[in-house]
Formats: C-alpha cells, structure tokens, sequence
C-alpha cells in the first residue's frame, strides 16, 4: 500500500469511469447535465469521492511503523480533538466529529502526528462509527503492543440529520478499550482528561 498523503493526482482512467456514472445518477435523477452549473459536477463528484475514500490505498499500520522509537515512559498519551470527517457506509452521507486516543507505552512511543494520520486513514473508507472506533483502537493496539489503548469517537451524522428521523442536534460516542484501559480506574482517569480543558 501507499504511505499516507493526499490525493492530488487522479488516475485518468479510474477517474474518467467514476464521472460516467455520475453522470448517469445525475441523469436518473432528472437532472440537465447541459445546465451551465452542472457542466463539470461529475468530474468534481468523483474527484471528491476518490479524495474521501483514498484510505483503502493506504496502509495505517506502516505510518505508525515508520516513526517508532524506544522511549522508557509508561505514562498515558493522550492525543485528543481529532478531527473526524467519514462517509457513512449505507448511505454515502458524512459523519464527522471528533476522536480522542490514548496509549501506554510499554518501551515504544510513537510521534504524534501519525496517530491523527492513522484516523484518517481508516476515515477515509466507507465507514460505520463502532467499525472505525474497533478499527483505529485494534491498529494502535497490535502495532504499538503498549500496556493499554483507548478511543472515543464523537461524531454527528448527516443521515440522521437531513434525513430519516432529521435529529439535529443527535451526537453518538463509540468507545472501545484495551489491556490497562479495562481498568475502571485508567479508563476514568482517560475519560475525565478528555472531558478537560488545560488552563
């Protein structure tokens, strides 16, 4: 797989084949492909949807790999207010909120930014919240072995905002825990730090 980076260059081929049936949803809808604001709407719809779902080409478990290092901490590491945008599996509507990730090293730590690169990684497939939650927890979990690992995700989703029960102002929280963090007293001590604010 491709190490992580952003989509800028298209493959023509892929991206010309995507823009067909764009068009034809855009058809099927009744829709003018002619009208001038619509001209270039399939080639920008698959761009766009290449762009958030080029996780699949990426690997989450080599971008962690890459930037190991023997550290003797075993204190908690809290990486907290990720930014989340996904696209929800069943309806191809976006999810997006916020995730907060913690780990205790056991002799590897791992440089900051590749746990937020990890998240978007997993992010930018088609998702569920509990599989992405399950996801991101299990990668840093098997790659990292440390003592213990957490995530908390917070997200609000377009599906159940613009349509089918049109909830608003709806959040859902999906966890999942590992090793110290099955300790109701770490995973406390994870959750109120994340519910903090520094001064």
């Amino acid at each position: 797989m491709a190490p992580y980076q952003n989509l800028e260059e298209y493959n023509i081929e892929v991206t010309n084949e995507v823009k067909e049936r764009y068009s034809k949803i855009l058809d099927g809808i009744g829709e003018d492909l002619d009208r001038e604001g619509l001209k270039k709407t399939p080639e920008r719809a698959a761009k766009a949807m290449l762009f958030l779902t080029q996780g699949y080409k990426q690997d989450p478990v080599e971008i962690l790999e890459s930037a190991m290092f023997a550290e003797d901490y075993d204190e908690m590491v809290i990486i907290k207010d990720i930014e989340v945008y996904s696209l929800c599996e069943h309806h191809i509507l976006p999810f997006f909120g916020k995730a907060h990730i913690a780990y205790i090293p056991d002799g590897q730590i791992v440089g900051l930014s590749k746990i937020p690169r990890v998240v978007d990684i997993f992010a930018r497939r088609l998702q569920v919240q509990e599989r992405l939650t399950h996801d991101v927890l299990e990668c840093i979990n098997k790659t990292l072995k440390p003592k213990g690992a957490a995530v908390v995700i917070e997200a609000a989703h377009m599906c159940m905002m613009m349509r089918g029960v049109q909830k608003q102002n709806s959040v859902t929280t999906t966890s999942g825990f590992r090793g110290q963090f099955e300790k109701i007293e770490t995973r406390n001590e994870f959750l109120k730090l994340i519910s903090s604010k520094l001064s």
